[in-house]
C-alpha cells in the first residue's frame, strides 16, 4: 500500500520535518531549536507514559520530511521564511529511574540554547518536563510570562511526596524569580485540583480562561490577557486539545479546545508579544488512534515552529 511517504518523497522521520541535525546546542547558530525529552520526574505509580513521545512526533511529520519549503496554508507560506533556520537537536537521553539527572539534562540544553540566543521548543515528554525548562531562563536579567495551554491547573503543592512531578507545573514556576504574570487556558472537568490549589493560584494571580469560556466568547480574549512586549513561555499540555482530535492524552475529557484555537491563540500572542518557548508534553503513544493525535501533534508544532519564525515581539 502507498504510504505518505513515498507519495510526497519523505523520510525516515530521524528530525523533525527533515530539519537540520544540531547535536550540540552549545554551538547553535539557528534562531530555533527543538529537543526530545520523554520524562522529567515520573511518579512511581504511573511511570514514564509519554517517553515514546518525541518520536512519534517526529514520525508523522516524516511524510512531510522533504517538503519543508512547500507552503503551509496555516501560516500562509513555508514553514520557515526566507533567512530564518531551525534545527532538531535530538533527543535528550532520560531515565525514569534518574529524575534528578533528567532534569539536569533538560535545564542544561535549554540554557545552551538560550545562550546562543536561540528559542527552545521542547517535545515531550510529562508534564513535569517544563519545571526545569522554565527553571533554566533564570538569571538572565528578564522576567517571563507563562501561558499554560492545558485542561488542568498543576497546581498541586506534592504528590504521593514528589514536589517536582506533573501535578505539580504551575506551582513550582510560580514560586521562580523570573515568572511574572501567568495566564493559564482550557482548564475543564474533574482534574486533580482542590479548592484550595485554585484559591493558592487566585491569589498569586494567575489569570484562568477556562475551555467553557473559550466556547463562550472565544480564543482572543486570552491572548487579551498576555501584557504586550512579554517575554513568553508557551507550554501546551495535548489534553487541553478535544479528544476527538488528541486521543493519545491519559486523561481524555469532553469539551477540549481545536486546533484552529490553540493556533489563533499562539499567533495573537505572538504579534503582541516575544515567544521565548514552547514545550508540548502530555502526549501519550499508547493512547493515539491511528495515528490521529501523532498528527495532530506534529501539525502543531510545524505551525508553532512557524509562528516563532515570524514573531517580531
Amino acid at each position: 500500500m502507498a504510504r505518505l511517504q513515498d507519495m510526497y518523497g519523505g523520510g525516515s522521520g530521524e528530525t523533525f520535518l527533515g530539519l537540520p541535525r544540531c547535536p550540540d546546542p552549545g554551538r547553535l547558530e539557528a534562531r530555533i531549536a527543538l529537543i526530545g525529552a520523554g520524562t522529567a520526574t515520573p511518579y512511581a505509580g504511573v511511570g514514564a507514559y509519554c517517553m515514546e513521545a518525541p518520536a512519534a512526533i517526529r514520525a508523522a511529520a516524516a511524510p512531510y520530511s522533504a517538503n519543508l519549503g512547500h507552503v503551509n496554508f496555516d501560516l500562509g507560506g513555508p514553514v520557515l521564511p526566507e533567512g530564518v533556520a531551525a534545527v532538531d537537536a535530538g533527543d535528550l537521553p532520560q531515565d525514569p529511574a534518574d529524575p534528578e539527572g533528567n532534569r539536569a539534562r533538560i535545564f542544561g540544553a535549554v540554557g545552551r540554547i538560550l545562550d546562543r540566543g536561540g528559542v527552545p521548543v521542547l517535545l515531550g515528554g510529562d508534564d513535569s518536563v517544563p519545571i526545569p525548562m522554565i527553571e533554566a531562563y533564570g538569571g538572565r536579567g528578564r522576567r517571563h510570562t507563562i501561558l499554560q495551554i492545558d485542561a488542568h491547573i498543576d497546581w498541586r503543592d506534592e504528590v504521593l511526596g514528589e514536589r517536582l512531578g506533573l501535578s505539580s507545573t504551575m506551582r513550582r514556576a510560580s514560586e521562580m524569580a523570573h515568572v511574572g504574570p501567568m495566564v493559564q487556558v482550557g482548564q475543564r472537568g474533574i482534574g486533580s485540583a482542590r479548592p484550595a490549589d485554585h484559591a493558592d493560584a487566585l491569589a498569586r494571580g494567575v489569570r484562568f480562561v477556562p475551555a467553557s469560556e473559550v466556547a463562550r466568547n472565544g480564543i482572543l480574549g486570552a491572548a487579551d490577557a498576555v501584557e504586550a512586549g512579554a517575554e513568553v513561555i508557551v507550554v501546551l499540555d495535548v489534553d487541553a486539545l478535544d479528544p476527538a482530535i488528541m486521543p493519545a492524552a491519559i486523561g481524555r475529557t469532553p469539551g477540549g479546545l481545536g486546533y484552529w484555537q490553540v493556533l489563533d491563540l499562539v499567533a495573537a500572542v505572538g504579534r503582541k508579544a516575544r515567544i521565548a518557548g514552547f514545550a508540548m508534553t502530555e502526549f501519550m503513544p499508547g493512547r493515539d488512534i491511528d495515528g490521529t493525535g501523532a498528527l495532530t501533534a506534529a501539525a502543531l508544532v510545524a505551525a508553532v515552529i512557524g509562528l516563532i519564525a515570524r514573531n517580531e515581539g
